[in-house]
């Protein structure tokens, strides 16, 4: 998994690279005031900000933090999907994540971020490895659960929330995992013989 055996394939490498670049050239062409989650602006009807804001950043290190975990999540997961998997696990999450802000997050008036969606790809991805009996399965998901417990009980990061210029908002990460464990339930449903052929 780790040193020189990377998923070098098109298969595996495509789908975060084009990731990455949507990120940037959104970033880059400063369109957070037209897609970032803005309650006020989605009550009145512009409710393509509920995903549209999951692919944008409050600022280049912002953006910096989530390409490194799309890094991370390729190196370790990315022999677990396909191209189209991918994509549609991203756009999925994105949804989830944005409705998930909308309902149960009220003082959260303005997001933006990969990071809630990330989370819940690096958890189907766990979750993934424990069906496949992957030894670092348990570990990532325990090591996941772990960090998700920790900010919920600390509250977001200070030092991340000066670095990012903005609030990190850890509801957003809790939100993605729950929804990463809802995509991965497919695959236990055929671990156990509970899929229909």
């Amino acid at each position: 998994m780790f040193g020189l055996n990377l998923p070098l394939s098109r298969n595996y490498i495509l789908p975060p690279i084009v990731l990455s670049v949507i990120a940037i050239l959104l970033m880059a062409l400063d369109l957070r005031d037209v897609l970032e989650f803005h309650r006020q602006l989605i009550s009145e009807g512009e409710f393509w900000r509920i995903l549209s804001s999951q692919y944008i950043h409050t600022n280049w290190t912002h953006l910096g933090l989530n390409l490194i975990g799309i890094l991370f999540i390729w190196i370790l997961h990315a022999e677990h999907t396909s191209t189209s998997r991918y994509f549609t696990h991203i756009i999925l999450l994105g949804i989830w994540t944005g409705v998930g802000i909308w309902l149960f997050c009220p003082d959260i008036k303005v997001y933006t971020g990969l990071s809630g969606l990330l989370h819940g790809i690096i958890v189907w991805g766990a979750l993934k490895d424990i069906q496949t009996k992957e030894p670092t399965g348990v570990l990532l998901f325990l090591g996941i659960a772990g960090k998700l417990a920790w900010e919920q009980y600390a509250g977001p990061s200070a030092e991340v929330g000066n670095l990012i210029n903005s609030r990190v908002a850890i509801e957003s990460h809790l939100i993605g995992a729950i929804g990463g464990i809802v995509l991965a339930i497919p695959l236990f449903k055929e671990k156990f013989g509970l899929a229909k052929n």
